[in-house]
């Protein structure tokens, strides 16, 4: 995905989690970050948002993948050769329709798609299967033995694109952005803060809330708003920074979803 949205002469640095992720941009092993943070399926991946809050990233850029899950084996292996398929716990959830026609395979949990083809590769692992992108299949050499085998076609992830450094493009160009804020516990606190983005103009396209771990029974919300003139955004920010506790921008940067 990294070198769909940078380009083919990207060095790339690889994460095993998204902490790791995190902590290569702090050590500054790495300029920019490319991290999921929703499926059109499985939802969002919650912790991430506290990530981005938690470290003070920006968010600089969004992209959209579609998701096309390949099974892959050593090659010379067949599909009746496998006993067990590894892979990110979300590539199984997106493929699980897939194997109830092959009830004796039995589905394990790992960290991570791409890194499960590459392990069985290097340890010349028989009998078990990857599921991962095609493009794993191909630096690894691996046979595809069943392509497209996720339960819905049409199935993107968003990822997002965070630095700790925030990139300034010009304003006229930006027309999405991502907020974090705090309400209190009065009636119709949210529904308030949602009626201001309202009339500013903004389009809610996501909201997800967190606890706040130190304050029990207390949340966070994380917000997209997009927008096609900036001068609406800032005139929100004004008033959310009044209404709301703890109001943050995470990020303002294009809608690659126009």
């Amino acid at each position: 995905m990294a070198r769909e949205f940078f380009g083919d002469d990207t060095d790339l640095v690889e994460s095993m989690s998204f902490d790791y992720l995190v902590d290569r941009l702090l050590d500054k092993t790495a300029d920019v970050g490319v991290m999921a943070i929703e499926n059109s399926i499985a939802g969002s991946i919650i912790p991430n948002y506290a990530l981005v809050y938690h470290n003070n990233l920006h968010i600089i850029g969004e992209h959209y993948l579609n998701i096309n899950h390949n099974l892959m084996v050593l090659k010379g292996q067949t599909i009746g050769d496998i006993e067990e398929v590894r892979s990110h716990p979300m590539a199984l959830l997106q493929c699980k329709e897939f194997f109830r026609d092959f009830p004796h395979i039995k589905m394990v949990e790992d960290v991570d798609t791409a890194e499960t083809a590459k392990r069985i590769q290097e340890q010349q692992l028989e009998h078990i299967a990857a599921i991962a992108p095609e493009v794993a299949a191909n630096l690894y050499d691996l046979d595809i033995v069943a392509p497209q085998i996720q339960t819905i076609k049409n199935n993107a992830t968003r990822f997002i694109i965070v630095s700790t450094k925030n990139k300034v493009i010009p304003k006229h160009e930006i027309s999405k952005a991502s907020v974090r804020f705090v309400t209190d516990h009065k009636r119709g606190s949210l529904a308030a803060v949602l009626n201001v983005m309202s009339d500013c103009n903004l389009n809610l396209t996501k909201i997800q809330s967190l606890p706040i771990i130190e304050t029990p029974w207390k949340y966070a919300f994380f917000v997209d708003v997009t927008f096609t003139g900036h001068e609406y955004f800032e005139k929100a920010k004004a008033l959310l920074g009044i209404m709301s506790e703890d109001f943050k921008v995470l990020g303002e940067y294009k809608n690659v979803r126009v």
